[in-house]
């Protein structure tokens, strides 16, 4: 069976097309601030994002029709369990109206329903960044009038886990895994026995900092920026999830770019110090969640292929337990095996709403 999955992130769009568990087209299109600031909404990125994908697969000489199913990924719809899911109308109105916030995850369904409508085959998800198995404990913010919600990089974090489990002969369901998920954002998530407890919201302002993103800002500072009457709405929030981070510091998101930096210019150096002090901090909390009784620490996403930035977290954290490195993300093939598990009848796809 043949397969398209489209990936849209925060700073790339991601394509492929799998031959059950092959890929057969495998193309990741970055994207710098710049490109993608001349669009006023993520949803306004719809027809550019498309066209991308669709670029690609032309170029890959497989026909639509071929297809069996198009995958996307997930996006910010309710909070629901993972699995696959069938992509319906009540899911494509959640996406659209960005019932959770707005990320460039929400086109994955969107775009994926339009292909697999136009050749008459279904359309999945798969794990999206809101899959809910939080504790209940998790949920308290410190003030009632605020809740923190489960928005991490669920996909590759369960992806990862399994795989780390495969390697090693055990059971996802059986261990106590930290998972921090190190690209555009930065997500850390406690997983327990096959349920991820806690875990940081790594889309509006929780957790480390990232290449684009602010992560935990001082509360009091942020309410007086909020209302000095400088900055607007839509600017305060732009500066939390886009603008933050390295980008706010720099004006950058490339990596590459900044490592380069950081070889002659102290202050970058003292930030790409600071976010990894961030990111092992937020590993140590987590480990509280399990009484630090965790197997194994992996670090996993784009930011996982540095090795200054890995091997500084490990000094940090490896007194908690050991510490796994798998670079890159496995996305692509989570979201194809998770529909692959459907088409095949081993599981069957749930019904969103």
């Amino acid at each position: 069976m043949k397969l398209l999955i489209i990936n849209p992130g925060s700073t790339s769009t991601k394509v492929a097309i799998f031959e059950n568990e092959t890929p057969i087209l495998d193309k990741t299109i970055r994207h710098e601030i710049s490109e993608l600031a001349k669009f006023d909404k993520l949803s306004d990125q719809y027809d550019f994002r498309k066209q991308i994908i669709m670029e690609q697969v032309e170029a890959s000489g497989i026909a639509l029709a071929e297809l069996d199913a198009v995958v996307g990924r997930g996006g910010l719809i309710k909070p629901l369990a993972g699995g696959t899911y069938n992509v319906n109308e009540a899911m494509l109105q959640d996406l659209r109206d960005g019932v959770q916030g707005e990320h460039a995850s929400n086109l994955g369904g969107l775009i994926a329903n339009e292909v697999a409508k136009h050749i008459g085959k279904p359309a999945f998800i798969v794990d999206p960044e809101i899959t809910d198995e939080f504790m209940e404990i998790s949920r308290i913010s410190g003030h009632p009038w605020l809740k923190r919600r489960s928005i991490f990089h669920a996909l590759n974090q369960k992806a990862i886990a399994r795989r780390y489990s495969a390697d090693t002969g055990k059971k996802y369901n059986d261990m106590n895994l930290v998972v921090a998920h190190m690209g555009g954002g930065i997500s850390v998530g406690i997983h327990a026995k096959g349920q991820v407890l806690d875990a940081n919201n790594a889309l509006d302002g929780d957790g480390p900092f990232s290449p684009e993103r602010s992560g935990t800002l001082p509360v009091g500072e942020l309410v007086d920026l909020c209302f000095s009457g400088k900055y607007t709405h839509k600017e305060v929030k732009a500066a939390i999830t886009g603008n933050g981070g390295m980008v706010a510091y720099f004006g950058t998101n490339n990596m590459m770019e900044i490592e380069e930096r950081s070889k002659t210019e102290p202050e970058v150096k003292l930030a790409i110090d600071a976010m990894i002090y961030q990111i092992s901090k937020e590993i140590g909390a987590v480990s509280t969640a399990v009484n630090g009784e965790v197997d194994a620490i992996l670090l996993t996403g784009g930011l996982a292929h540095w090795g200054y930035l890995t091997q500084e977290i490990t000094k940090r954290v490896k007194f908690i337990t050991d510490v796994h490195v798998y670079p890159g993300e496995y996305e692509l093939l989570a979201l194809a095996l998770g529909a692959i598990r459907v088409l095949k009848g081993e599981e069957e796809a749930k019904v969103y709403g």
